[in-house]
């Protein structure tokens, strides 16, 4: 197989200079940082934003009736409708805030768990999951006496939807009992892009 070269469609250059920790020199080299799927490196932009906010409309937002209470809940709603449009949600309201990746794959794995399995029911994972998409998962299946399924990665780095036991249907991993499939759509350990559709 002959390597294949991507060219960026974007200058790295100027997006590093948006970073301002990605100046930092590390053993006597510039910054690189891999880990984004534990913390998220934030550009000069969102500290910016997170500082006028505390500094000028820090307050609880939906529970007071006060100028600030007021700042807070407005900005809030307004960044909930900017990343609305940015996803395509139909409603604002589909949009919720969770202290991160890991907290909403928990209240995930907790809510649905709860709607969703039964004794004997299954949940289908990746082999390549993020620890925070498996411990929930786990969690939950030992709560409601679900099974948990791991799809295995096969050399390449790709899903093996092949080698799950008792795979007859066309190598299709569910069964009738599959209630909850919860995949990362790009690894964060292999890079490796799943084919996900909706």
């Amino acid at each position: 197989m002959e390597p294949v070269s991507i060219k960026p469609t974007f200058d790295v250059d100027e997006i590093r200079a948006q970073f301002p920790i990605l100046k930092e020199l590390v053993h006597g080299q510039p910054l690189v940082y891999f880990d984004n799927a534990a913390t998220s490196q934030k550009p000069r932009r969102v500290i910016k934003a997170e500082s006028a906010y505390y500094a000028k409309i820090n307050a609880n937002v939906h529970r007071g009736v006060h100028t600030l209470s007021t700042l807070a809940t407005e900005a809030q709603e307004a960044a909930r409708e900017t990343i609305r449009a940015h996803i395509n949600a139909k409603h604002a309201h589909e949009v919720i805030f969770t202290a991160g990746t890991t907290a909403s794959l928990n209240l995930v794995a907790n809510s649905l768990g709860q709607m969703l399995l039964k004794k004997g029911d299954e949940v289908l994972i990746s082999g390549m999951e993020h620890h925070a998409n498996i411990v929930p998962w786990q969690l939950a299946c030992e709560r409601y006496g679900a099974k948990l399924k791991v799809i295995p990665v096969n050399e390449n780095g790709e899903l093996d939807i092949s080698a799950i036991p008792g795979q007859a249907r066309n190598d299709n991993p569910f069964s009738d009992r599959t209630k909850i499939l919860a995949v990362s759509h790009v690894s964060n350990t292999l890079g490796t892009i799943n084919p996900c559709k909706s």
